[in-house]
């Protein structure tokens, strides 16, 4: 019976020394040129990934501003271009354009005596409003920032301030100043706007003026470093020089 089983049994495969045919990652290593095929594919590879990086880093940007003044476009030419779809002419930009006409006749009839009349009858009537005027005021107050016919309600300078904690400062813009009189003396405390979110979103503080680091920066460089995140900021930035301001 054992004879049998003996002549019946498969011969097993001869297991090569140092194998393990258990586990295949275990086997003997590949051939030399094998091994050079995936040196080379692990470089090629690397290379295609950074290649495929810059190309987002570069195109990114591009496509960011190209969407947003696509949709602006689209956004300002859909106020007249039903006007013109009723009129069958189809042609795109031509309500873009029209806006952009309407706004710039809206801004010199405002600034005449009759139109600063009528602006001002239509705002009183607005402020009349409960809940829609502290949208208005609000909204009035952030277009007033950057209005340049208009300098009393606007930022006035860029302000660096101790926030939150010591040896940390914030970015902000100088609005206001007001006298705080208290039994030691009077103190003048500058309205320094900091902006939390973006631009129009932020908190006001009340801040001695004398503690105020103000930078040889215009207003209009601060704005794009708040806007950009601070990636526009400079290398370095040097105290405003009161004997020769710009």
């Amino acid at each position: 019976m054992a004879d049998e089983m003996e002549s019946t049994s498969i011969p097993l495969r001869q297991v090569p020394p140092g194998e393990d045919p258990e586990d295949p990652e275990k086997s003997p290593p590949n051939s030399p040129t094998s091994s050079t095929r995936k040196a080379c594919y692990v470089v090629l590879q690397s290379w295609v990934s950074k290649k495929f990086m810059t190309g987002c880093v570069v195109l990114l940007p591009v496509a960011i501003t190209f969407f947003i003044t696509w949709w602006f476009v689209q956004f300002v030419d859909s106020f007249f271009s039903p006007l013109y779809a009723r009129l069958g002419i189809n042609i795109f930009g031509l309500g873009f354009v029209t806006s952009l006409i309407f706004v710039f006749l809206v801004g010199v009839f405002v600034s005449s005596w009759m139109g600063a009349t009528i602006f001002w009858l239509g705002e009183w009537f607005i402020k009349q409003m409960p809940f829609v005027r502290h949208i208005y005021s609000a909204s009035k107050q952030i277009s007033s920032a950057i209005n340049p016919d208009q300098n009393t309600t606007a930022f006035k300078e860029v302000a660096i301030i101790r926030h939150p904690r010591v040896g940390e400062y914030a970015f902000g813009f100088i609005t206001s100043s007001v006298v705080l009189q208290t039994d030691s003396g009077d103190e003048e405390l500058c309205s320094v706007y900091v902006p939390t979110n973006h631009l129009y979103i932020g908190d006001i503080f009340l801040v001695n003026s004398q503690e105020i680091i103000r930078p040889n920066l215009s207003i209009g460089e601060g704005i794009e470093i708040i806007v950009s995140g601070g990636m526009t900021m400079p290398q370095s930035i040097s105290p405003l020089d009161r004997t020769n301001p710009r």
